[in-house]
């Protein structure tokens, strides 16, 4: 016994005290945009880009660039074949946002809004939700500054709910958080949705969601879980959560590091603010 209490004492401590570090050199992430104007005439990244998530428009006689992150994969191909630097890696982990416009990035200086997104062609839900719900969406849930629990609802990702399980290990430790998993949504107050949401799940997640007491938040993790990823249009219906229940966080990645998960959850929480916020 002895022998084996000081093996662990000589382990360490394997827990990161860093908050949020960045990705380490050569470790894909999110890309991003830069300043520089794109090469004229060029459309690589969008003819490369294999969800659709890059759109080329003129403004003001100006070539621009949007790039939806909720519709990124992370497959780098754009930030490969990028011949201007216009789009880079991006090795933050400090992606969650509030707003699915705010996972709408342009290159022509503009302010991210709806206009960004008409100018990508990019459809914003607009769903219907009524009571205390329409008056908590985006809005801070200060009341879970101390802990939350959360309830994952898998629609079709296992890549992302292996990195919610490795969000719990001890290098990462979610719970030194507040943030505990629970097995039903009526010990809920986030629902954390993986996956593109097909319209067979449609039901079972609006189960999910009414068996949740109020105040209660929905968290879509992972690219799937915002817009479908590569499985948008379709005939499952697999659009992503927020054509069917109103979103609070968005988590982009495919799937996301487990410090952006955990950067989402404590944005949900009130404790960090959102990407570029």
């Amino acid at each position: 016994m002895l022998k084996l209490f000081s093996y662990f004492l000589s382990q360490g401590i394997a827990t990161q005290k860093t908050l949020f570090p960045d990705l380490p050199e050569g470790v894909r992430g999110m890309p991003k945009l830069t300043d520089k104007p794109c090469q004229s005439g060029c459309s690589a990244c969008a003819d490369v880009c294999p969800t659709d998530a890059i759109r080329l428009f003129k403004f003001d006689d100006l070539g621009g660039v949007t790039l939806d992150l909720g519709a990124c994969i992370n497959c780098g191909l754009c930030v490969d074949v990028c011949p201007s630097g216009t789009i880079v890696n991006n090795p933050s982990t400090r992606v969650a946002v509030k707003n699915r416009t705010d996972l709408i990035l342009t290159n022509v200086g503009r302010e991210k809004s709806e206009t960004i997104a008409a100018l990508a062609q990019i459809k914003i839900p607009q769903a219907s939700f009524g009571g205390s719900d329409m008056a908590n969406l985006k809005k801070p849930f200060s009341y879970f500054s101390r802990s939350v629990a959360a309830r994952v609802v898998s629609t079709g990702c296992s890549a992302c709910d292996m990195e919610i399980g490795a969000s719990g290990n001890p290098i990462f430790d979610l719970e030194r958080f507040g943030v505990s998993i629970v097995a039903s949504p009526r010990f809920a107050d986030a629902l954390v949705i993986t996956g593109p949401v097909p319209k067979g799940m449609h039901d079972a997640l609006q189960s999910c969601y009414q068996a949740m007491s109020s105040p209660r938040m929905v968290i879509a993790l992972g690219s799937c879980a915002i817009s479908g990823g590569v499985h948008k249009g379709g005939y499952a219906e697999a659009n992503g959560v927020d054509q069917i229940l109103p979103v609070d966080v968005y988590i982009p990645g495919c799937p996301p590091h487990p410090w952006m998960i955990i950067h989402g959850m404590r944005v949900a929480m009130g404790k960090e603010p959102p990407a570029g916020g």
